[in-house]
C-alpha cells in the first residue's frame, strides 16, 4: 500500500539568483550561508526529511559544485538506505544558451526520465531558496482529499508585495478560479510560495502537451485552472524568499528578534556538519572580560574581544579589542581588526577588516549603489569573499567590495564613498 512517504520530491536549485550579487558570485543561490550554521537549501531538505518523504531529486544548474558538495549523499538529512535517497540531477546543457533550463516547467520536463524511473502517485515540487518550515505530509493529505490535479502552497502577503509572486483567486472551497502572474494591479493578496503538488499522471501529460510551455506560473497553472482541479493550500507560518540582499539581511535579523517566528533549532533544521569547514568540530567561542555581546547570534569558534550588537556571526569570526560590529551578517573566519567598526554590512568568508577601518562610515543610508541601485539601497555594504580592507580605510554605505579586493585596488585613497564599488 502506497503512503504519502512514497511521493517523489523534485527540488529546484538551479536559479542564478543574481539579485544576491556577490553572494552568488562563487556559489549557487541555495548554497549561500545563512544564520551562522546553515545553507539556504537546508530548510527545504530538512522540511522534506521532517515530513517523512524519502526520495528527492535536486535539479542543479548555475555554479552547482558547492551545492553538490554540500548535499553529498544526503546523509545529513537521512536520505540514505534501500528505500530512500537524494539524487543530484545536473544540468543537461549543450552548446547554446537555449539548452539551459528555460523555466520551472522546462526544468522538470528535462528530467522526466527521473520521474518515470521513480514511480509515485504524486510529485512534490519545491524551490531550494526559501526560509520556512512546512509539513508536506499534511499538504499531500489535503491534495488527496481535494482530488486535485495540482495543489499550490499559498499565503497572504501585503498587496504592495504581490507583484513579486503568482497570485490566485479562490472560491469558498479553496479551488483556484483565476490566476495572475506577478500582477501590477492585483485583485488578491494570496501569493504562491512556489510549492506544488502534482498528480503524477497529470504532470506527465501536461508537460508532454505543449513543449513551449516553460514555466508553471506563466503557462502551466493558468491553463490547468481552466481545465482541471487546482487548489490552494493555505499556509499561515513563517516563510521568506531570500532572493534579494535586503530580504536576506532582514531574514538573518529575524533570527535575533525576540518576537520573530523564525527558529531553525525548534524547527529541526539540519545543516551538513561534514561539509566545508566542519563547524560542528570547532571549539566553543571565547569572550574576553572586555567584550560585549547584545542581541546577537555567535556561532562556535569565534573570539570576541570587542563589541557585537544585533549581528549574526558564523564560525571562526574574530572581533579584536575595541572593534564594534553592529547590524551585520558575518560569514566564516572573518577577522575584524582592532578598533575597527562594521555597521550594516554583509561580509563573505575570510574577509579581513584592518585595524581602525570603518565599514559604514556615513550617516546617509539612501545613496543607492551606482552599479546596482536595485540591489543595495538601504545602507547595507557588501564585502566579497577574501577581500582585505586595509588599516584606517573608510567604506561608505551601499558599497560593493569585490572578491579578493586588496589595498592596491584603491585609487590613491583609502576612502570609498557612499554607493561606490571597488
Amino acid at each position: 500500500m502506497k503512503t504519502n512517504a512514497d511521493a517523489l520530491v523534485l527540488l529546484l536549485a538551479g536559479g542564478i539568483g543574481s539579485r544576491l550579487n556577490l553572494l552568488v558570485g562563487h556559489r549557487a543561490k541555495p548554497a549561500v550561508p545563512f544564520g551562522g550554521l546553515y545553507r539556504i537549501i537546508d530548510f527545504s531538505l530538512s522540511n522534506v526529511m521532517n515530513s517523512g518523504l524519502r526520495k528527492v531529486g535536486v535539479l542543479t544548474q548555475y555554479k552547482p559544485l558547492s551545492l553538490m558538495a554540500h548535499i553529498g549523499g544526503g546523509e545529513a538529512w537521512d536520505f540514505t538506505g534501500r528505500t530512500r535517497g537524494v539524487k543530484i540531477l545536473p544540468p543537461r546543457t549543450g552548446e547554446k544558451d537555449s539548452d539551459w533550463y528555460q523555466g520551472t516547467a522546462d526544468a522538470i520536463r528535462q528530467n522526466i526520465d527521473f520521474i518515470q524511473n521513480n514511480p509515485a502517485d504524486q510529485v512534490v515540487i519545491l524551490s531550494g531558496d526559501h526560509i520556512y518550515r512546512m509539513d508536506f505530509d499534511a499538504m499531500l493529505s489535503y491534495h488527496q482529499h481535494k482530488q486535485a490535479d495540482i495543489t499550490i502552497g499559498m499565503m497572504v502577503v501585503p498587496k504592495s508585495q504581490i507583484h513579486q509572486f503568482g497570485a490566485g483567486i479562490v472560491d469558498k472551497e479553496n479551488r483556484i478560479i483565476d490566476w495572475e502572474e506577478k500582477p501590477k494591479e492585483p485583485k488578491t493578496n494570496l501569493a504562491s510560495m512556489g510549492i506544488y503538488i502534482f498528480d503524477t499522471r497529470y504532470l506527465l501529460e501536461t508537460l508532454a502537451r505543449d513543449k513551449q510551455e516553460n514555466d508553471f506560473g506563466m503557462h502551466i497553472i493558468p491553463r490547468a485552472i481552466e481545465e482541471n482541479r487546482v487548489f490552494a493550500y493555505p499556509f499561515y507560518g513563517y516563510w521568506r524568499d531570500v532572493g534579494t540582499i535586503q530580504s536576506y539581511w532582514e531574514t538573518n535579523m529575524d533570527l535575533i528578534r525576540e518576537d520573530s517566528e523564525l527558529s531553525p533549532e525548534e524547527w529541526e533544521i539540519q545543516p551538513n556538519p561534514e561539509y566545508g569547514d566542519r563547524p560542528m568540530d570547532r571549539a566553543g567561542s571565547r569572550f574576553t572580560a572586555a567584550s560585549s555581546v547584545r542581541s546577537s547570534l555567535v556561532a562556535a569558534g569565534c573570539v570576541i574581544e570587542g563589541r557585537v550588537e544585533n549581528s549574526v556571526l558564523s564560525p571562526g569570526v574574530i572581533v579584536k579589542k575595541g572593534a564594534v560590529v553592529s547590524n551585520s551578517v558575518i560569514f566564516d573566519d572573518v577577522i575584524i581588526g582592532q578598533d575597527a567598526r562594521v555597521d550594516h554590512a554583509i561580509c563573505d568568508k575570510r574577509v579581513y577588516i584592518g585595524d581602525g577601518a570603518v565599514v559604514g562610515n556615513s550617516d546617509n543610508m539612501t545613496i543607492a549603489n551606482r552599479d546596482y541601485p536595485d540591489h543595495l539601497y538601504t545602507g547595507i555594504t557588501l564585502i566579497g569573499k577574501e577581500a582585505r580592507i586595509p588599516d584606517q580605510a573608510g567604506i561608505g554605505r551601499n558599497c560593493i567590495i569585490n572578491f579578493g579586493f586588496q589595498e592596491k585596488d584603491f585609487n590613491g585613497s583609502l576612502q570609498l564613498g557612499d554607493g561606490e564599488s571597488a
